[in-house]
């Protein structure tokens, strides 16, 4: 049983409830008015709370007619949902919402999951006329706190700079394009701050020695790291959220979800989520990680 399933599973739990309602284009158009009063991050910040309350209103912040699902361990559409719920245990799920940022007809969240044991998750839902329409994740076992005693969640959650969205989404693709991509390693203090960056990768220290000495240790041992494609960056302020794909640990196909914060252009705290994407026999959609 795969774990990736989380925003699924929410879904899954109302869908059998209200299903039969939304078929037709009348019940369409009047979930697209009803929903339009709220904002696209409130719509799914309240999706992903009912995972906890069990309140059914959520459901109606999705399209009944068209949803992608790019986790792949589930089928697509709403035809995927009952097989998910299929594994749900009788106490249910949990979901903490500790971040959630909007860009455009995009939202990502930064979540504490309890999914078949403690998880961490990235989520990305898009929309399409005030309903979301397609979703990635990308999800982890929560780990121990790293050397520098930080955990997967913790740190700075307070949104600021909207006015320097754009200009630190570019900082984010350069740096991902020039450093982890074209491995130009000289211009790594160019975007991480040198003096200020805090780490909360559960195998990595803060700093920039940090970041060295896991490289080095990766060298040591015969481990690779490799971003090979940048597929998405999307931000909100002072917070941008990168997915990429690349090589992991020996080589195994892995799909890398970086979150940043930054402050005065430079990048000065990081959390991750590094997960293996499975081989294509073993998808259950065809529309692939990204």
């Amino acid at each position: 049983m795969h774990f990736k399933l989380i925003v699924l599973g929410i879904i899954g739990v109302l869908l059998t409830s209200c299903t039969d309602n939304i078929n037709d284009n009348k019940t369409l158009t009047s979930l697209k008015n009803n929903t339009m009063e709220l904002s696209k991050k409130d719509k799914v910040v309240a999706l992903l709370n009912s995972f906890n309350t069990g309140d059914k209103t959520p459901i109606s912040y999705i399209n009944p007619a068209k949803y992608i699902q790019h986790n792949l361990a589930v089928g697509d559409g709403l035809a995927g949902f009952g097989a998910v719920m299929q594994h749900a245990p009788p106490e249910g799920f949990k979901a903490n919402v500790i971040r959630s940022f909007e860009d455009g007809n995009y939202v990502f969240t930064h979540t504490e999951y309890d999914f078949f044991g403690p998880k961490a998750g990235f989520d990305v839902f898009r929309f399409e006329d005030g309903l979301i329409v397609e979703h990635w994740d990308n999800l982890l076992e929560v780990q121990q706190p790293n050397p520098s005693g930080r955990t997967q969640f913790d740190g700075a959650t307070e949104l600021t700079d909207l006015d320097k969205t754009e200009a630190n989404k570019n900082t984010v693709k350069d740096f991902i394009e020039k450093v982890l991509l074209n491995h130009e390693m000289d211009k790594v203090a160019t975007y991480i701050n040198p003096t200020n960056y805090v780490q909360h990768n559960p195998a990595v220290a803060d700093g920039l020695e940090g970041f060295g000495a896991a490289m080095k240790y990766f060298a040591e041992n015969g481990l690779v790291m490799e971003y090979t494609k940048l597929h998405q960056v999307l931000g909100q302020g002072n917070f941008v959220l990168a997915m990429s794909e690349g090589k992991f640990g020996k080589g195994e196909l892995t799909a890398f979800y970086d979150l940043f914060r930054l402050e005065n252009g430079q990048i000065v705290e990081h959390w991750d989520v590094i997960a293996p994407i499975p081989a294509e026999s073993e998808w259950k959609n065809t529309n692939g990680k990204f």
